[in-house]
């Protein structure tokens, strides 16, 4: 039988009322929390970026191929290019790729009732996969591609919609400026939906119709466009799947790059990556409060048992045997405080994720609610890391044990 541990098993389960009993209490309520708070940290962070990520993804995808452009902005009106079969080539053979979609961009007003507002006109084809956007829809339905000249549908913002106060199946009227000849083009088109991103550069900024008005507009060819929307299998992917199309056996033709998203929106991905200092931080600080509770816990848990102590040590028992003692006491200690902090804090990721009772202002945070995504192998780290590191913290604290002198201690009161 191991007799430490049976002693420290009688010592934590036993009902006797002593001041020890308060800050045991204490020092797994603790740990408790600090566990509680490092889950509820990496659900929120994770939840964050995946949700506000998967947003920017869903509106412009992973990659974006065009033809290089001195001095162009990163999204703004492109130079017309020609549909290239070398381009698509390489891109259905990289692995990692899942969808190829052309768009391109142009300048516009929207005008109703003689309210303007002034937008990027996203043109698109019937290739265009809306299913990645279908949570942003609010109202109506995504245009369709069924006339044969274009398309005279068009879906706005909630955000413009609501300043030119327009509905779906309203007729509204589309100013083209160009920018060589300072002419404008106009055209009426019938409002088919309205979607809402929650991203306000976004939500502000675009309209999305028929890449072949914008073709008429432009006067381009018939498969001329401004670039190309790549979807991966996998977002995690971007950065070596954006090296394989430069350095790997099928590369883009020269004049031809390749950006990622984070590249283009480096605000939104620049903000999401603080999370992770904020979850670090979070991490040292409960770590600090879960050691220094556990430590002081056992030094009282030492100097309340010193009697206990003595008496072992003249019947022969030795010092790493009676600190075992203490060590698997505060382990029964740690591993309850971990245990309601596992049910604690997955208890609350599971109720905001069902629920959403957590809400936040969506213009600054992306989403109108906390979102949450709960990664398991992540919490039994935690779970598992914390007992580990309390249990290292805890063998300094023991070694008092080999300080205390059998006399003095069976004297002690």
């Amino acid at each position: 039988m191991n007799v430490s541990s049976f002693i420290a098993q009688r010592i934590a389960f036993t009902n006797q009322r002593t001041f020890s009993r308060f800050i045991i209490r204490l020092a797994t309520a603790a740990t408790a929390l600090s566990v509680a708070a490092m889950i509820l940290t990496l659900a929120f962070v994770n939840g964050f970026q995946s949700a506000v990520s998967n947003k920017v993804f869903s509106f412009w995808g992973h990659l974006h191929i065009q033809e290089y452009e001195r001095g162009k902005a990163m999204i703004a009106e492109e130079m017309p290019l020609m549909q290239n079969d070398t381009v698509l080539q390489v891109l259905n053979t990289t692995k990692g790729i899942k969808h190829i979609q052309p768009f391109a961009t142009k300048s516009a007003v929207l005008e109703k009732n003689k309210e303007i507002e002034g937008i990027l006109f996203k043109g698109v084809d019937a290739h265009y996969d809306f299913s990645n956007m279908q949570s942003f829809l609010v109202a109506g339905s995504w245009i369709d591609f069924n006339d044969t000249l274009y398309s005279k549908q068009i879906m706005v913002s909630k955000f413009i919609a609501d300043e030119l106060q327009i509905n779906v199946n309203d007729s509204i009227n589309i100013y083209f400026i160009s920018s060589e000849n300072k002419s404008s083009s106009t055209r009426r088109l019938q409002v088919k939906g309205i979607f809402k991103s929650g991203i306000e550069e976004f939500d502000k900024t675009f309209a999305i119709g028929d890449i072949r008005l914008l073709r008429r507009v432009n006067n381009w060819q018939f498969d001329e466009i401004g670039g190309y929307e790549v979807f991966l299998d996998d977002y995690k992917n971007i950065e070596a799947v954006n090296d394989a199309l430069y350095d790997g056996p099928s590369q883009l033709p020269g004049t031809w790059i390749s950006r990622s998203i984070k590249e283009i929106y480096p605000f939104i991905f620049d903000w999401l990556n603080i999370q992770d200092v904020n979850r670090n931080v979070i991490f040292i600080v409960m770590s600090i409060i879960a050691i220094i509770n556990l430590i002081t816990c056992l030094l009282i848990l030492v100097l309340e048992r010193t009697r206990m102590v003595g008496v072992l040590k003249a019947v022969g028992s030795d010092d790493w045997n009676i600190q075992k003692i203490f060590l698997y006491h505060a382990s029964i200690i740690s591993a309850k405080g971990i245990g309601f902090g596992l049910l604690f804090g997955v208890g609350i990721a599971l109720i905001e994720k069902y629920t959403g009772f957590i809400k936040l202002d969506e213009a600054a945070y992306y989403v109108s609610s906390a979102p949450v995504e709960i990664i398991w192998w992540q919490v039994v780290l935690v779970c598992l890391g914390t007992l580990f590191v309390c249990f290292l913290s805890l063998l300094l604290p023991t070694l008092f044990v080999r300080t205390i002198k059998p006399v003095k201690a069976i004297q002690f009161r």
